[in-house]
């Protein structure tokens, strides 16, 4: 008799389910600490301070590497709470951002969406990561790296500017042209970074694709 379509298998799917969205959402204490890692590594890339180029005022920060860091190595879980901690640390106060700024003194000036882009920024580089999970992939690592920490921030500091400045939008899209090369540089080497991160420490992500599970001592990496 077919019980594929029974009430108790029904049941069992609907529990599985339920159990794998909790797994995915659930925190632990490993998990914290790699997110406070991570935050405290986002502060730490802050200390070469900023590079100023143009008249934009729009500076050059190696923090950006953190946040793509943090979304390709602990995905969008661990990922986000590690941005989030590192963001409500320099709102409270703390001069952690780039330059020896916090982030009341960012909200208040015409970089505001830069600051703020961080945290679309790590959700679509984890998430992407994620779907792409279990085997790391370089190049698509490198290119989900380019669309989160270079296209999401970008706008988010593009609106900044237009709501902050008298830039018209051609002119503050303009202002990125700078930082284009120095980000692709920052993705592949997020990439690189990540992946021998997910070939030494495997398991740090789980795959978001249904169907997919991640191999049992090992992690895949390709080229």
């Amino acid at each position: 008799m077919d019980t594929s379509d029974s009430p108790e298998n029904a049941r069992s799917v609907t529990a599985g389910s339920a159990g794998s969205a909790s797994g995915r959402f659930s925190l632990g204490v490993a998990d914290l600490t790699q997110a406070a890692v991570f935050a405290a590594l986002i502060a730490a890339l802050g200390l070469p301070g900023t590079i100023n180029l143009g008249s934009s005022g729009v500076p050059i920060t190696f923090q950006t590497l953190g946040v793509m860091l943090a979304g390709a190595v602990l995905g969008p879980k661990k990922g986000t709470l590690a941005v989030v901690i590192f963001m409500v640390l320099a709102l409270a106060g703390l001069p952690i951002l780039s330059g020896g700024r916090n982030g009341q003194t960012a909200l208040l000036s015409p970089t505001a969406g830069y600051f703020i882009g961080f945290l679309p920024a790590v959700i679509v580089i984890g998430v992407l990561t994620a779907l792409m999970m279990p085997r790391y992939r370089v190049v698509w690592g490198a290119l989900i790296n380019l669309f989160g920490g270079m296209v999401v921030v970008y706008a988010c500091g593009v609106i900044g500017l237009l709501v902050r400045t008298d830039l018209t939008l051609w002119a503050a899209v303009s202002t990125n042209g700078t930082f284009i090369i120095g980000d692709v540089i920052k993705a592949v080497v997020a990439a690189l970074v990540a992946a021998q991160v997910h070939r030494s420490w495997p398991g740090l992500i789980t795959p978001w694709r249904s169907g997919k599970r991640g191999p049992t001592g090992t992690a895949g990496v390709a080229g």
